[in-house]
């Protein structure tokens, strides 16, 4: 009889997933750590975040406020937010983008597909 009879070895997959299990929190640790900008306005309005999507800073030029037009400073606040968790988004799975392929993407027969990471922005 062959040992283990053309099946992967158990060990060394569990060794693989606990390797990309340590190296997606390492990826989450630096997405937390990394900040990104979005802009609106021409850059009257800038937010930061972080590639996580918090929320981390927001500069607004004195240009942009006009007390009798509250609304467009709304707009151009929630455009620069947007813009900024798109970036994050982008962040996000440029560093995530491979562990998850490796997840889900043949990486590690027999534990299915799905590949993204909800809540990360992972497709």
């Amino acid at each position: 009889m062959i040992p283990g009879g053309g099946q992967p070895n158990m060990q060394e997959l569990l060794q693989q997933a606990q390797k990309m299990q340590q190296n997606l929190a390492r990826a989450q640790e630096e997405l937390a750590q990394t900040e990104v900008e979005g802009q609106s306005g021409g850059g009257l309005v800038r937010a930061t975040v972080t590639g996580a999507g918090e929320l981390r800073g927001l500069h607004i030029d004195p240009k942009a406020v006009d007390p009798e037009d509250t609304e467009t400073l709304a707009d151009l606040i929630v455009a620069a937010v947007q813009a900024a968790n798109e970036n994050a988004q982008q962040v996000q799975q440029d560093k995530l983008g491979p562990l998850a392929q490796g997840l889900g993407g043949g990486g590690f027969p027999g534990l299915g597909g799905g590949g993204g990471f909800p809540g990360l922005g992972g497709r």
